[in-house]
C-alpha cells in the first residue's frame, strides 16, 4: 500500500473512530481543514498541513498553530471557488497519496455532504482509492468492475447510486436483490439498501461512475 493520506475535515468527528485510523501508522500524512482543527487542538496532534479559509475555527486555536508550531498553513479567502475539503483533497494528490481517507466529511448540512461525494471524482479520475468514513458509512465511487466480500464488509448493506449520469448495463449478483442489464439513472432508487446473500458481491456495469455506500444500522463501539 503506497501513501495514506487523512483528512480531518469539519463536519462530525466521532472521537474514538477517528483517533483509531489516527494512530495508525500507515496514517502518516494528516491535513486538518478548517473546523476539523480543533479536534485535532484538543488531542494535541500536529497535522501535516492545515487548510481552509478559517472562519470558523477557534481563534485561540488558529493562534496556536500559526504561532507555536511549524506546521504548514493554506489560508485562502472565504470568497474561494472550492469548498474547503475539495482543496485539501487536491493538495493531498500533489502530496501523491495512494490512499485517501476522509473524515468530518459527513454530519450536519447536507450540501456538504453532497459537496464531498462530488469531490471524491478527483481522486477517483487520479486512480487514487479516497472514502469518506464515519462509524456507520462508507462511502466511495467506482468506475470498474468490482466484488465485495462479506467478509471485509464495513457494514451489512450496501447501496449504490448513480454519480451525474446514466449507469448502462448495471449488474449485482451475489446479493439478496440480484440485478442483472438495468440501467441506472440519477432518479433511480432501485439498488438501495441491499445485502450480501453469499461470501461475495460482484458489481459491475458498462459505462459511467457509481457512488458505492456500504452502511451500518447501528455503530459499531
Amino acid at each position: 500500500m503506497g501513501k495514506r493520506i487523512v483528512i480531518v475535515s469539519g463536519g462530525k468527528l466521532e472521537e474514538d473512530f477517528v483517533l483509531a485510523t489516527l494512530n495508525e501508522p500507515e496514517s502518516n500524512c494528516v491535513i486538518g481543514v478548517d473546523k476539523g482543527i480543533e479536534f485535532l487542538y484538543h488531542h494535541q496532534i500536529i497535522p501535516n498541513y492545515l487548510v481552509g479559509d478559517f472562519d470558523s475555527i477557534d481563534a485561540e486555536v488558529f493562534q496556536y498553530y500559526r504561532e507555536e508550531t511549524g506546521v504548514p498553513i493554506r489560508e485562502y479567502n472565504p470568497v474561494k471557488d472550492a469548498s474547503d475539503t475539495e482543496i485539501a483533497i487536491r493538495l493531498a494528490l500533489t502530496l501523491g497519496c495512494k490512499e485517501l481517507l476522509i473524515f468530518g466529511a459527513t454530519g450536519g448540512r447536507l450540501d456538504h455532504l453532497w459537496g464531498n461525494v462530488q469531490c471524491l471524482s478527483i481522486p477517483l479520475k487520479a486512480g487514487v482509492d479516497a472514502r469518506i468514513l464515519d462509524r456507520q458509512n462508507e462511502i466511495r465511487l467506482i468506475d470498474h468492475p468490482i466484488v465485495l466480500k462479506k467478509e471485509e464488509a464495513y457494514g451489512p448493506y450496501f447501496s449504490v447510486f448513480s454519480l451525474g449520469s446514466e449507469v448502462p448495463g448495471l449488474e449485482i449478483s451475489g446479493a439478496k436483490y440480484p440485478l442483472r442489464n438495468h440501467l441506472l439513472t440519477p432518479y433511480d432508487s432501485l439498488c438501495v439498501s441491499n445485502q450480501f446473500d453469499g461470501d461475495e458481491v460482484a458489481i459491475s456495469f458498462r459505462d459511467g461512475i457509481v457512488i458505492l455506500m456500504e452502511t451500518r444500522d447501528k455503530p459499531e463501539q
